[in-house]
């Protein structure tokens, strides 16, 4: 069955067709809201959020675009919308576990397979990367973390943010190029 099928049987009241549509597309919402917001948890949040928000906006579905670009469309602008909260309360709540950019600060990452000097290494040089992909420009960032995230297409990225596909397109390079331009001038070298 179609998703096209699945919306118009979840618009006449069957509630298994839209936990059909829930289950074919959790992946994709759940990889888009975590490009927005880095915790498992917040993007979890945000996910559940989308899909209430787009069931309850299901009559207004018109099929222009596939389901799945219209969900994530709409679990993006649900992740930014909570990503500005959750900033916005981090700032009043929690000053000292900001990082100088109003960032979360990061726990550091851990294989079992690595020295402790290895570790650390590694750990150093992903949170350079981190640090200057968080200090990107967000039309430059957030395009980078859905492209890097694996899950759509160019397409499906230019139907989200509502920009023709050649802009996503250079906006991933520019923004590859700024943070590589950005660790090079640094010094940071990848060691693993």
């Amino acid at each position: 069955m179609t998703d096209a099928e699945l919306v118009e049987r979840a618009r006449a009241g069957e509630p298994d067709a839209f936990g059909e549509l829930v289950d074919r597309h959790r992946s994709a919402v759940y990889r888009a809201a975590l490009a927005v917001l880095s915790a498992p948890a917040d993007a979890e949040d945000a996910a559940q959020e989308a899909f209430l928000t787009a069931y309850r906006r299901l009559d207004g579905f018109r099929g222009e675009a596939s389901f799945k670009t219209w969900l994530l469309t709409i679990t993006w602008h649900q992740a930014i919308n909570q990503r500005r909260s959750l900033t916005r309360w981090l700032r009043r709540i929690v000053p000292a576990a900001l990082g100088p950019d109003g960032d979360p600060i990061e726990q550091e990452l851990a294989s079992a397979d690595r020295s402790p000097e290895e570790r650390a290494s590694e750990n150093e040089w992903r949170r350079s990367i981190a640090g200057e992909i968080r200090a990107l420009p967000p039309k430059l960032r957030d395009v980078l973390l859905l492209a890097q995230a694996g899950e759509y297409t160019y397409e499906e990225i230019g139907a989200m943010l509502k920009i023709p596909v050649g802009t996503i397109k250079w906006r991933v390079s520019e923004a590859r190029r700024v943070v590589k331009q950005r660790l090079r001038e640094r010094g940071v070298t990848h060691v693993g």
